[in-house]
């Protein structure tokens, strides 16, 4: 079985199922040189026990880069390492590391996730959802994800860095560059060196802001990230960690957002009847959010390294053997979830999916992003109805990836509430 292929990467979900029940619940693919665990009571196994399986996995990301990068040209590759010379080397920082250097850095940006933060940020985020609704319903056939689930959250998280007015243009574009390049999926060259381009651009932009906030601090993220200090070291953070944080958030705070607005919003149109049972229901739209979480992680998997000899299910690792985990299989596990293929708006449990992860490196956003779904979907539904597919157009495709999971397009149809 190669799980990696288009096929299943476009539809994962047999696959995972074939796994869980007939294959293995750990699998070892032979092309991607992976141990791939599929099962969710594994999976919260492995991000347990952190002594034994670590999250220092930048140098296999890199690798899977430089194999991507093995494809291009002498001249592309030349063009290529010029434009990167511009670039500030990122050390790892919260995802890629372990305890104690994990903590550190993760305190450091905590508080701008604290229950009264998170209520604070309220009315500013309904102000961009309110924005963007009205140019949504704008017009009764759209592109969803490029009127809506792709504006929303760039714009909030922009305002939670303090990125100035004047800049976000750039911002808006160069921050989609970074995030579709963690897609790994092919584009070609001059696609590859105009990314390279904005990346430079990128981080000159945010070290500007960086060095502005240490002069004059304001109350954004971007600030806290200027002037605060290391538990452990005490000490600023480098250009170079600060940009690590900030490249982390883009993706946390836009990039799985904006997928998880198209994903929701897909079965809303799939399932009609589903409409009706949130519309105006606090309590059912929460569920609803969390169910359509569960259905399409936006983040199907993420890796972590074996330290040491060590078992998991009878199944043996070696030390250095690298391990997928596959948070999109996990959420359609039928020993934890019953009908786990259905939105179950009763479903009791439902905020014990994996979209967010779980143990030490849980998403510290996950918050923000269901303060932007629950507040989004119960103002979509205020305003229009009757929603479906946009029947003229081709039916809605994932973005082949095997990490992120979106939509490039969803195109809809609906009528405004009267």
């Amino acid at each position: 079985m190669d799980l990696f292929s288009i096929e299943n990467l476009l539809d994962p979900y047999p696959a995972y199922k074939q796994m869980r029940d007939d294959v293995s619940p750990v699998y070892f693919d032979e092309g991607m040189n992976l141990h791939v665990v599929t099962r969710y009571d594994l999976l919260r196994e492995v991000l347990k026990r952190t002594d034994d399986f670590s999250s220092k996995f930048d140098a296999f990301m890199a690798n899977t880069r430089q194999a991507a990068l093995a494809r291009l040209s002498s001249s592309v590759l030349a063009e290529l390492s010029r434009i990167s010379k511009g670039l500030i080397d990122t050390p790892p920082t919260m995802l890629t590391l372990d305890e104690p250097d994990h903590s550190q850095y993760r305190n450091l940006v905590a508080k701008l996730f604290t229950g009264s933060q998170i209520r604070q940020s309220e009315a500013g985020v309904r102000r961009v959802i309110d924005t963007k609704l009205a140019d949504l319903c704008s017009s009764t056939e759209t592109d969803f994800m490029s009127v809506f689930a792709f504006p929303v959250p760039l714009e909030i998280i922009s305002e939670r860095l303090g990125i100035p007015v004047q800049d976000r243009g750039f911002f808006y574009e160069a921050a989609t560059a970074a995030a579709s390049a963690l897609k790994m999926t092919p584009v070609d060259d001059d696609e590859m060196l105009h990314r390279a381009e904005l990346a430079v651009g990128l981080q000159q932009l945010l070290i500007g802001i960086i060095e502005l906030r240490r002069r004059q601090p304001e109350e954004d993220m971007i600030t806290l990230l200027a002037t605060s200090h290391l538990e452990i070291e005490d000490r600023l953070l480098t250009h170079g960690e600060a940009l690590s944080i900030l490249g982390q958030f883009l993706v946390a705070g836009h990039e799985t957002t904006t997928s998880s607005f198209g994903w929701a919003m897909l079965q809303l149109c799939r399932q009609p009847g589903l409409q009706d049972l949130i519309r105006g229901d606090e309590k059912r739209t929460k569920v609803f959010v969390e169910e359509a979480l569960r259905l399409e992680a936006p983040v199907q998997g993420l890796p972590r390294r074996v330290t040491r000899d060590t078992q998991l299910a009878g199944y043996s690792f070696s030390q250095g053997d690298m391990i997928m985990l596959r948070f999109g299989s996990a959420n359609r596990d039928d020993r934890q979830f019953d009908n786990p293929d259905e939105i179950d708006l009763s479903r009791e449990k439902a905020g014990l999916q994996m979209s967010f992860g779980s143990g030490p490196h849980h998403c510290i956003g996950a918050p923000l992003a269901r303060q932007e779904l629950n507040i989004g979907f119960m103002e979509i539904m205020k305003r229009i109805q009757s929603i479906t597919l946009d029947p003229l157009q081709p039916e809605p495709l994932a973005e082949p990836s095997f990490i992120l999971r979106g939509l490039a397009k969803l195109p809809i149809a609906f009528e405004l509430r009267k």
